[in-house]
Order: structure tokens, then C-alpha cells, then sequence
């Protein structure tokens, strides 16, 4: 809603933050329900075929980055993982005004959050933990739930920011070259401006 003018009515903003906050928790929930089953009903050493030659259940222990990525890194990336949690709460969630943001920042926050528990509270111990994967497909690392939200927020992030345009407040932001007719139109209208006073001539006295 707007006021006379065109100017913004304070509060008059959807809580997308809220909706932000709402999805990742609902997204942490299913990574960590998830792994709870796999730690549960799944053998390490005997991965299960679901879809025959295209994925597999099998149980590990990453101590690296999502997708297996980075494992002697297992602190940093920990610290990193708590920086971008706080990043994620704390300055992105306050400043969200659009739905397809509200999407991405709240997948982001599942995904990270997720496997952050897992280095905060699984063995060896905190700093240390290894993430819980168990899905696989062929010629492709083990992941988990936690890394599926993360993958699906890029995507949404690459389609707000290069497709629709549309900035965290959601304002669409077009890019230089497109800007370029309007700017010609703006110098069109100061010439015929111009135009206009020559035309006038010199008044009388």
C-alpha cells in the first residue's frame, strides 16, 4: 500500500522476513528428521538401491563442505557455516520485501543451519562433527536434504538476480544496457525543452 504520492505506508510490507524464517525452519526440520531416519535404518557399509542405476541410500560421515567438498577443513568451514547462519538472521531476513527472496533466504538458511548442527553436535565433536549424507546418484558425491536447499536457493538466487532483476527490497533493477533507451528519451526531452525556449525568442520590452 501506498500513501498520497506514491510514498511507501510504514508496516504496509507482507512479513516476508517471517515467511524467510517459517521455510527454514520447516526446511531445517526435514534435513534433520531425515538423518535421524538414515542414522536409524541405514548400514554404512550396505548402501540401498532405490531407483536402479540412479540412486542409491548410503550412509557416511562428511567431515568437508557440502557435496563431500573440502574435508580437511572441518573448523573452518564450521566457522564460516555460524558467520553465514548469523549473516543469513540477522541482516538478510530483516531487509526481505519480496516472496521469490523470502523463498531463497529461507532455503539458505535451512541448508546451512542443517549441516551447521551436524559440526556443532555429531562425532567426533563440536567444531569436528561430520555431516550426515546419504543420498546418492551416479558419478556424483553423497549429499543430504540440508545440501538440496542449498542448491535449490542458488538457483533462486541466479533467477532473481539475472532473470527478473528484482533486488532484496524487491525492486526491480535493470541492467545498464537496457537503461540506455530511457536515457536517450531523458536527452530527446531536454533537447525539445531547448527547442521549445529558442522558439519563444526574445520578448518585447
Amino acid at each position: 500500500m501506498q500513501a498520497a504520492g506514491g510514498t511507501a505506508i510504514a508496516g504496509a510490507q507482507p512479513r516476508y522476513g517471517l515467511w524467510a524464517l517459517l521455510l527454514g525452519a520447516l526446511g531445517f526440520a526435514a534435513d534433520f528428521a531425515t538423518k535421524q531416519w538414515a542414522l536409524a535404518h541405514l548400514d554404512p557399509t550396505s548402501p540401498i538401491q532405490l531407483i536402479e542405476g540412479q540412486l542409491y541410500l548410503h550412509l557416511i560421515g562428511n567431515p568437508g563442505a557440502a557435496f563431500s567438498m573440502g574435508e580437511s577443513f572441518t573448523v573452518v568451514l564450521t566457522c564460516l557455516a555460524i558467520a553465514a547462519t548469523g549473516f543469513l538472521l540477522f541482516w538478510m531476513v530483516p531487509r526481505v520485501r519480496h516472496p521469490g527472496w523470502a523463498v531463497a533466504t529461507g532455503l539458505l538458511i535451512a541448508g546451512v543451519s542443517g549441516n551447521l548442527c551436524d559440526r556443532l553436535t555429531r562425532e567426533p565433536g563440536p567444531f569436528h562433527g561430520h555431516v550426515i549424507d546419504f543420498l546418492q546418484v551416479p558419478w556424483f558425491a553423497v549429499f543430504n536434504v540440508a545440501d538440496i536447499w542449498i542448491t535449490f536457493a542458488a538457483v533462486a538466487v541466479i533467477w532473481l538476480t539475472m532473470i527478473t532483476q528484482v533486488n532484496l527490497a524487491g525492486v526491480r533493477v535493470a541492467r545498464a544496457g537496457r537503461d540506455s533507451s530511457g536515457q536517450r528519451e531523458s536527452s530527446g526531452q531536454r533537447e525539445s525543452s531547448g527547442r521549445g525556449a529558442d522558439d519563444i525568442g526574445p520578448t518585447a520590452t
